[in-house]
């Protein structure tokens, strides 16, 4: 099994915390390979314009996307390391609790609110910037989880072991302390995603869980462009035949199968994808085809 299959069985099998790492990534290097090269023939676009969220309100009305794109791009190499490297520590803390639609509509919601937060306070200071990046919808994760369980241990190299909302505290103290630095709209939009974080863990323990609206309108949107069915009824008569049993070979078969599959798949959540052998692997690629 080559790099790219087993690139594409990690996108089946990692759950969706490795999924925003993959469309994050993704998006960093496609759109700057194309582009590059497109430069060397004298063509020069500036891509980031069409994705970074503006701080001015009028631009939405001709990027409307913007409100939402701007959360899944990155302006260089060590912004978006960074910025994966804490999704994945906090996105695989926020599944130990909850579920994977809630995860997205978090991570969704907490970008859009937060740019909402960033245009309102620059167009008041009367300042005019792009931002761009993952960190909001990042911060609302980690803020979500350490809401639900502060107290919970986090191995880190080297300290060891720390409570999770000395973490998010510190991090939430730097955000506060810099808010006059040059990165002002950065620390505007961490802050505003840090709250919804909090309100979406409070909303949740009352009972109303936000990210239904997006897994809703997801739906929505699937069933709408999904392809129907255009074959008109007919009425046929067919001539009844009593069904004809399954062999027991085949049932066993089966049994055999599914029974493989679950032994590799309580592997991987016991010690990652890394420890699956390669024959393990190549079977799963196979069932997923």
């Amino acid at each position: 099994m080559n790099i790219i299959d087993d690139l594409k069985l990690q996108y089946k099998m990692g759950g969706l915390v490795l999924r925003l790492i993959f469309w994050n990534v993704s998006l960093f290097v496609f759109p700057w390979l194309f582009f590059a090269i497109i430069s060397v023939l004298g063509i020069d676009i500036d891509y980031m314009e069409y994705v970074s969220l503006s701080s001015n309100p009028a631009n939405l009305l001709w990027k409307p996307w913007s409100l939402l794109s701007y959360a899944f791009f990155h302006s260089g190499i060590m912004h978006i390391i960074f910025n994966m490297i804490v999704l994945n520590f906090s996105g695989r803390l926020f599944m130990t609790y909850f579920n994977a639609k809630q995860l997205l509509g978090l991570y969704v919601l907490s970008a859009i609110f937060a740019g909402l937060c960033y245009i309102l306070v620059f167009y008041f200071l009367n300042i005019n910037a792009p931002i761009i990046g993952a960190s909001a919808a990042i911060m609302a994760i980690l803020v979500a989880v350490t809401t639900y369980y502060p107290l919970m241990n986090v191995q880190l190299l080297i300290i060891g072991n720390v409570k999770l909302w000395y973490i998010t505290a510190v991090i939430i103290v730097v955000d506060l302390m810099q808010l006059r630095s040059g990165n002002m709209g950065g620390h505007v939009s961490h802050l505003s995603g840090a709250l919804f974080g909090f309100i979406f863990i409070k909303l949740l323990q009352s009972g109303s869980d936000m990210s239904t609206v997006v897994s809703q309108t997801i739906a929505l949107f699937t069933n709408l462009f999904q392809k129907k069915a255009s074959t008109p009824f007919k009425k046929v008569h067919k001539t009844y035949h009593k069904p004809v049993e399954k062999s027991a070979s085949k049932i066993i078969e089966k049994d055999k199968g599914q029974q493989q599959i679950d032994e590799i798949l309580d592997k991987i959540s016991q010690s990652g994808y890394d420890s699956l052998s390669k024959e393990e692997k190549e079977f799963l690629f196979k069932v997923g085809k």
